[in-house]
């Protein structure tokens, strides 16, 4: 038996509960962004007002780059397509349609942000909505386990057949700990160049999906896109961290130079 039901009535109207958690991570998120924003010495206001949008266009994204991705089953069954509850929205495709569009709002309010220092705000937020999203949307939704296991922490899921790794629990862990580190990087280097906490955040979420998919999640032995897109993340972030870091110490060599002169 599911720990909760995936869907449950008020009288002839039919709530999903993967609906109720996505929507409860939503608002969480943009509150928390608001008050890193306010800590920052930055308007907030904007995202009360603008930021359902952009949790739209990324809603949006994700579907749409699982539908592309799984072209073939939804072509045969174009029914499913707005089924969101039956599981699929793709990460990378919410990010990738959600941060550009997000970053325009963010410079149209506040046009003194640099896009680097909005993403570093950005950052934690977006790795806390996404643990607390995964704890509260898959882990309710059909088909929403991994592997069958027979470990005791198996759970069941509708539409699977036998107890499986709870991976959204696993993965709602991952995140919060990926979010202590950033916080404990924002705390300890006060001084850290722009951008550095973002492509940290970058660096392990996305080296965290290659293991939730490569372990947990896709046909064993084999590459799948995600575990393709999480190791290039992960890459990228780890070359752009120190890109950032051998800037900021070629600029502080340059300034000892130049006051030593």
């Amino acid at each position: 038996m599911k720990p909760v039901p995936i869907v449950f009535h008020i009288g002839p109207l039919q709530i999903h509960t993967y609906g109720i958690g996505l929507a409860l991570s939503f608002l969480f998120a943009i509150w928390y962004m608001a008050r890193r924003f306010r800590a920052a010495g930055q308007p907030s206001e904007w995202l009360y007002r603008d930021g359902m949008w952009i949790v739209g266009v990324a809603l949006l994204g994700s579907r749409t780059i699982h539908v592309v991705g799984n072209i073939g089953y939804y072509a045969a069954n174009p029914g499913e397509i707005p089924l969101v509850w039956h599981g699929g929205l793709s990460s990378f495709g919410g990010l990738l349609f959600g941060i550009p569009f997000g970053i325009w709002v963010m410079s149209r309010n506040c046009p003194r942000l640099s896009v680097a220092r909005a993403l570093d705000i950005a950052a934690p937020v977006l790795v806390a909505g996404w643990g607390v999203g995964r704890l509260l949307g898959p882990q309710f939704m059909i088909n929403g386990g991994g592997h069958p296991t027979t470990a005791w922490y198996g759970l069941r899921y509708a539409g699977e057949v036998g107890p499986r790794i709870p991976v959204p629990i696993f993965q709602s862990l991952e995140c919060f700990a990926v979010f202590g580190a950033l916080l404990l990087v924002e705390r300890r280097f006060p001084d850290r160049p722009a951008g550095f906490v973002v492509a940290l955040a970058a660096a392990l979420w996305g080296f965290a999906r290659f293991v939730d998919e490569w372990f947990w999640l896709g046909v064993p032995g084999h590459w799948d896109a995600v575990e393709v897109a999480g190791l290039l993340l992960s890459a990228a972030g780890w070359v752009s961290a120190g890109v950032i870091l051998l800037r900021k110490g070629a600029h502080a060599a340059h300034s000892t130079r130049v006051a030593g002169a």
